[in-house]
């Protein structure tokens, strides 16, 4: 298991209310007799898979380019000036998949997934700007990493129709990266990362809609529903002289129409909950091949298996009044306050066993909603 991060003269509290959205921060040694839980190899056999997200940014002689996976060979790409990217690798690695644990100090929700990268001496993707907060802890091999202030007069470079980079910037931070560094780099400050040999990197990215983003899906999530079809009311038309006006009375109702989808607490908590819980990338979901009661469930319990939910899955619990709600992989679960004790435990994606389950499969519901995790391949034995 990681340690837990070594802030220095830092606390998660004074990180929290001096760097972060604010300024980037390099803690050198953060985790000690730091072991990466991957091999560059194993790295490759992932990159090797159709369902998981790569690709290999080059620049060879200062030419650009971007290969997306799988990859069957990496021969091609020599010995320089590479880097491979695996998206979501916390989905397929246990060891990865637990680098998430340090970073609990912020809520899950904000959590989005681990990419790791392999560089070769010289491998990067260039000077570029993203729109989320990022920890990056420094594996094996060594980095140099510039990392600037936010710059309004930086220019937008496209070497590459899938790769964005920004023009130059004056660093603030320019320093080298050794195994158990960890840096910290918030939204809109651009950076550039060198490997100086070969190189591994975990970045740890944190989802932070837009409201665009928000806007769109909720509109979305309102047509699935079928939600606020009512029209607005225009029963008390008065005669008018000017048709070719909008008036401010008929602004007024129009936007209390669209303002009325945003009036309904319930209706946000059930569309957040399943947009913040839903995985845009594959996991290994372990769907049985037979549906499992309850009693074969406790067999294999009582045999001292336990059950743990699949790697990278997203879990929220709103605990409101008489409006409690459990989300799992953008479903949503009604939950009684009998129930709580037993959801609060799935949402923390705690390890489940005949011990720690025994008050809460006294509770019919609790092994209604046991049965359906598994069934739907949320949570395994495996």
């Amino acid at each position: 298991m990681i340690d837990a991060i070594h802030w220095n003269d830092l606390t998660p509290e004074t990180f929290l209310a001096s760097y972060w959205q604010k300024k980037p921060l390099l803690v050198k040694a953060a985790f000690t007799d730091f072991v990466d839980p991957v091999e560059a190899n194993e790295l490759a056999g992932l990159a090797m898979e159709d369902f998981i997200e790569s690709r290999i940014v080059a620049n060879k002689e200062q030419k650009w380019d971007v290969k997306h996976g799988p990859f069957e060979d990496f021969s091609e790409f020599g010995e320089h000036n590479w880097t491979l990217l695996v998206q979501a690798a916390n989905h397929w690695v246990d060891g990865i998949d637990a680098l998430v644990e340090p970073f609990r100090f912020i809520p899950n929700w904000r959590i989005d997934d681990v990419m790791v990268s392999f560089s070769v001496p010289g491998g990067g993707v260039g000077p570029h700007l993203d729109q989320y907060d990022v920890f990056i802890i420094q594996g094996e091999g060594k980095r140099r990493w510039q990392v600037g202030a936010p710059d309004d007069t930086l220019k937008e470079v496209v070497p590459h129709e899938d790769l964005k980079q920004v023009s130059s910037f004056t660093p603030i931070i320019d320093e080298i990266t050794e195994p158990g560094d960890l840096l910290y780099i918030p939204p809109n400050h651009p950076h550039d990362g060198v490997a100086i040999d070969n190189s591994l990197n975990y970045s740890i990215g944190f989802q932070a809609p837009s409201a665009q983003e928000l806007i769109s899906a909720f509109a979305d999530h309102q047509l699935d529903q079928q939600l606020f079809e009512q029209r607005f009311d225009d029963s008390q038309r008065q005669a008018t002289k000017t048709p070719e006006q909008l008036t401010a009375t008929d602004l007024d109702l129009l936007t209390n129409v669209m303002n009325s989808a945003l009036q309904s607490p319930s209706v946000i908590q059930e569309f957040l909950g399943k947009y913040l819980t839903t995985v845009h990338h594959t996991l290994n979901l372990l769907i049985p091949t037979e549906p499992m009661s309850i009693d074969f469930i406790n067999e294999i319990l009582a045999e001292g298996e336990e059950l743990n939910p699949v790697l990278g899955l997203k879990c929220i619990l709103i605990n409101q009044p008489e409006n409690n709600m459990l989300f799992i992989n953008g479903e949503s679960f009604p939950i009684d306050d009998d129930m709580l004790e037993f959801a609060r435990m799935l949402a923390t994606k705690t390890g489940l066993t005949s011990d720690n389950l025994k008050s809460s499969l006294y509770c019919l519901k609790n092994v209604q909603l046991l049965t359906t995790v598994i069934n739907k391949g949320l949570w395994t034995f495996e």
